[in-house]
């Protein structure tokens, strides 16, 4: 078994003049990058007078991500200043003491052991969903990007606030985040060159109107959320209310309410939506896939919805999710900066450089996957031999700063993946080329447009249990 190999960008094969490789990341972060960055283990570059350090083998992920020193806890500067007109200065980007107090308050509200609270809104969206889609007439061509968006958006206004945005909110929301995106500078120079963060950054037009239109929408969604009563928290916004510091003085404000729900919805929304849809394109290529998928739902669930109790058993699912986040990272570039010299096996980091683990490079790397770019949920499954480390396979981030909100985000995709395809196929539709846009998150293009299949019923030979099987043989030994 080979696997379906998607479309990537073009990697020169010999090493790009430093100006060249600026302007590719100015369009596109994925681009500029040599075939070589797919195999190297640890490697810099100076732009501007500042040195770049590529963190591309998990010795060097762990170095740059769980150093136990925190010199590289604060996130680059370039990448606060790209999200602050929409977030703020939010757990997402804050840093020092600041990160930890916001970090006490978020994770409680959004931890795994909330998901038996949470997940039944994820499956009643979902359906909700389904409910919508069943009502198109056969082989219907629809935007799954734009689909996929409202559901994860719905999701979100569930479970933070009680309800979904009204309709006319929602689509402000999810057009102003896309605009947003599309108009925020990719490559900040008053970063790169080191200026102080108090200086001001100049923002598009589009990107100051988008982030003002999301911040009017969640400021009325949060003044109509009812408060729960005393000593109880049934939504996410209930508990960053009660969020209480070791003094038992709240930990946010209005303002740092308003911070933390409009990181959690946008990104909570964003990275779902692009998820998602990368699983439908990537299951609408890979026939063989996707018929173990519904094999899977079938024995799994026969015609009932899932529910949190079933994710454990939807192994299969579980590893399309996390392959599909392998090839198409939600994040597919992070950094951070050193705030102190530091050195790395005997080479030097200066004070200010820029560190930078990429899992687009790190989750396609030659040394560290069998055939990293090739569609192969297999390798996901139990008792497989990938990733060869939690550091070569890091689409929450990884270390102290980790997505708070990982398991929220795995749990609803798989139960979102089970709900639709139970009932349903979506084809790509023909002639229609999946681009790769790279922004602040990966999404498959502006749009998605595929067809709407209807699910024959599955003959009985198809419903048989299906026991995980092993990854296919890798001649590097580790799959």
């Amino acid at each position: 078994m080979s696997g379906f190999i998607p479309p990537y960008p073009p990697r020169p094969t010999t090493i790009l003049p430093i100006w060249q490789r600026v302007m590719s990341w100015r369009k596109s972060i994925l681009e500029g990058w040599e075939e070589r960055a797919f195999e190297c283990d640890f490697d810099f570059l100076s732009v501007l007078g500042r040195k770049i350090f590529l963190c591309n083998s998990p010795e060097s992920v762990q170095f740059a991500f769980s150093n136990p020193n925190g010199n590289f806890d604060h996130k680059n500067a370039q990448f606060r200043h790209s999200l602050i007109p929409l977030i703020g200065d939010s757990v997402f980007v804050a840093g020092g003491e600041r990160w930890r107090r916001r970090r006490r308050a978020v994770t409680p509200a959004i931890h795994m052991a909330r998901l038996p609270e949470l997940a039944p809104a994820m499956v009643e969206i979902a359906l909700e969903t389904r409910a919508r889609l069943a009502e198109q007439p056969p082989a219907a061509e629809f935007d799954m990007l734009s689909t996929m968006a409202r559901l994860s958006l719905d999701i979100m206004g569930r479970t933070i606030f009680g309800s979904k945005l009204p309709p006319e909110d929602a689509s402000d929301v999810i057009s102003s985040f896309a605009a947003y995106q599309r108009h925020i500078v990719k490559v900040d120079v008053m970063s790169m060159l080191g200026l102080p963060d108090w200086l001001p950054r100049w923002y598009a037009r589009p990107v100051r109107r988008a982030a003002r239109k999301v911040h009017a929408i969640l400021d009325r969604a949060i003044a109509r959320s009812p408060r729960a009563p005393t000593g109880a928290a049934v939504t996410i916004l209930d508990r960053l209310r009660k969020a209480r510091g070791e003094n038992g003085v709240a930990v946010l404000d209005l303002q740092g309410l308003h911070e933390e729900v409009a990181t959690i919805l946008t990104a909570g929304q964003e990275t779902t939506a692009n998820m998602l849809s990368w699983v439908w394109y990537l299951l609408s290529q890979a026939p063989e896939v996707e018929a173990r998928l519904h094999a899977e739902i079938d024995r799994v669930l026969g015609e009932r919805p899932p529910s949190l109790a079933d994710v454990g058993q939807l192994v299969y699912t579980r590893a399309i999710v996390e392959e599909t986040m392998r090839l198409y990272p939600p994040v597919p570039v992070m950094a951070r900066d050193a705030l102190a010299d530091d050195n790395f096996n005997g080479v030097r980091i200066p004070k200010g450089s820029i560190m930078m683990v990429a899992p687009w490079l790190l989750h396609r790397h030659k040394k560290l996957w069998c055939q990293p770019d090739h569609f192969m949920p297999e390798r996901f499954l139990p008792g497989g031999d990938e990733p060869v480390s939690k550091y070569a396979y890091i689409p929450f981030s990884i270390g102290p700063r980790i997505c708070a909100g990982m398991a929220f985000g795995l749990t609803e995709a798989i139960l979102c993946v089970a709900v639709l395809a139970q009932q349903f196929q979506f084809r790509l539709k023909p002639g229609h080329q999946v681009s790769l846009n790279c922004r602040l998150s990966l999404r498959p293009g502006e749009t998605l447009p595929m067809t709407l299949h209807r699910r024959v019923s599955a003959p009985q030979s198809a419903t048989r249990d299906t026991a995980p099987a092993s990854a296919p043989a890798c001649p590097f030994g580790h799959g």
